[in-house]
């Protein structure tokens, strides 16, 4: 499958329903290349890389100038990157989103060195990517700190990847969607209308991107009186705790080229605290979004809320209320559930087969078995690992899944989970794969061919 989805530079997540690249993706697709060609997933970040901003952003999507315009909305006439975005520094040669995704670049940068250290370094590869992902860091960093406590903000809930959670209805709803006659949903030509985000929801993404992409891509809460200026402003979980998984990989990037890390494991333990004093709810035992225009946590259950138990040094207590949380029946892990959900069993908003709105997805697994490991609980990450390995092959590597059957839902043949299901099995248990020691576990293996 990452065979046929390989365009020669990069892996689009699906030929139908994705034809371009995507900035996540493309970091998890490497995760799994690293085993079958260290090079080919050197090759998957740095063409990500060329893409970057000159404020450091990665956008979200790097366009095929081979697709037809019509193949996927917004497609590069909607976001006029090299004109809307010349300010920020977007790039001449290539065209792109304006908004970005989860920063796992840095995590999957490390473990892709750690793959054949030789040949990354007979490359260069480190040398070349280590400006590249503290540009990326510093952005988010100094330009997202949109509600002043250290964490970064997604202005779109497209960001941060959960694209359809529940956790965007409340600010969602202070924006007033595009016309449905302004913009046609290429997505619903391959994928079922009742798996994807309602066409109400759809539009107030478009306004989003639509104002956004007016104010030339400029960040910040803004001042305007005018529907949708600045009015989406989110912390979430997710996004920070890839954040700071990133900036311990960051400092292992560092140490590899002879600088010491130390100032960014520093800054990565700030965050985790500024993370736990901002989204932390102990009552609940998880993570919650933080609305930064309106005020206040966002109190739904998403599996965003869960993924903060990647980091390695997260207080004990907590960790263990995150697992308690994952096993409970909120999400019902090795109970009631194959794979963990996207969002809260019990809720009213809980659709099993609706995009984020309950199904499970390949890559959030794949973190949860990681962070389950991270903290010592060998048996129920290995009990997941299975599940998601045979989630995968009985799928058909779909994009993401029934919770409690496992069937199919959206594209098949999908790269991510394609990829991420190799790294589960290149790793089995017994494996040091917290933030703090990843790359240990990958030393020897050393993958297959160069190319």
């Amino acid at each position: 499958m990452l065979e046929g989805n390989w365009t020669g530079t990069s892996t689009v997540p699906s030929h139908s329903l994705y034809p371009h690249q995507w900035s996540w993706d493309s970091a998890f697709i490497s995760i799994g290349l690293r085993h079958l060609s260290p090079l080919r997933a050197q090759t998957e970040l740095e063409t990500l890389f060329d893409a970057q901003w000159g404020d450091g952003r990665i956008p979200h999507i790097v366009f095929n100038p081979s697709v037809p315009l019509d193949a996927y909305f917004p497609s590069p006439d909607f976001w006029r990157s090299s004109t809307a975005g010349r300010a920020a520094g977007a790039p001449r040669t290539v065209q792109t989103s304006g908004i970005v995704q989860p920063p796992v670049h840095a995590l999957a940068a490390w473990l892709v060195h750690c793959a054949d250290p030789g040949l990354s370094r007979a490359r260069g590869f480190l040398t070349r990517v280590y400006p590249r992902l503290a540009a990326w860091h510093r952005y988010l960093l100094h330009r997202r700190d949109l509600g002043g406590g250290g964490l970064a903000s997604v202005v779109h809930p497209w960001e941060q990847g959960m694209d359809n959670s529940p956790c965007w209805d409340a600010p969602l709803s202070r924006i007033t969607p595009a016309p449905a006659r302004s913009f046609r949903r290429a997505d619903l030509d391959h994928g079922a209308a009742e798996d994807r985000p309602t066409d109400l929801d759809y539009g107030r993404y478009v306004r989003l991107a639509t104002d956004y992409r007016d104010r030339e891509y400029r960040d910040g809460l803004g001042g305007g009186s005018g529907v949708g200026a600045g009015e989406f402003a989110v912390e979430d979980p997710s996004f920070n705790a890839l954040l700071i998984a990133s900036e311990h990989a960051l400092a292992r990037i560092a140490q590899e080229l002879g600088a010491t890390g130390t100032a960014r494991h520093a800054r990565a333990e700030r965050l985790t605290a500024a993370l736990i004093d901002r989204l932390w709810d102990p009552a609940e035992g998880m993570f919650f979004c933080r609305d930064v225009r309106g005020g206040g946590l966002i109190r739904e259950r998403s599996v965003s809320g869960l993924i903060p138990l990647l980091l390695p040094t997260l207080p004990r207590d907590i960790a263990d209320a995150v697992v308690g949380t994952m096993c409970g029946p909120h999400f019902g892990l090795g109970n009631s559930t194959r794979l963990t959900p996207s969002y809260d069993l019990l809720g009213e908003a809980f659709d099993p087969h609706r995009y984020w709105r309950g199904p499970a997805w390949f890559n959030t697994s794949w973190l949860l078995e990681r962070a389950l490991r991270t903290h010592g609980e060998e048996d129920r990450a290995e009990a997941l690992r299975r599940a998601v390995l045979d989630s995968a092959a009985t799928s058909d590597f779909a994009e993401y899944v029934d919770p409690y059957s496992g069937e199919a839902c959206g594209a098949t043949g999908f790269s991510w989970t394609a990829a991420l299901s190799l790294d589960l099995l290149h790793q089995g248990p017994g494996h040091d794969v917290s933030p703090a020691g990843i790359g240990t576990f990958s030393m020897s293996h050393k993958g297959g061919d160069r190319g």
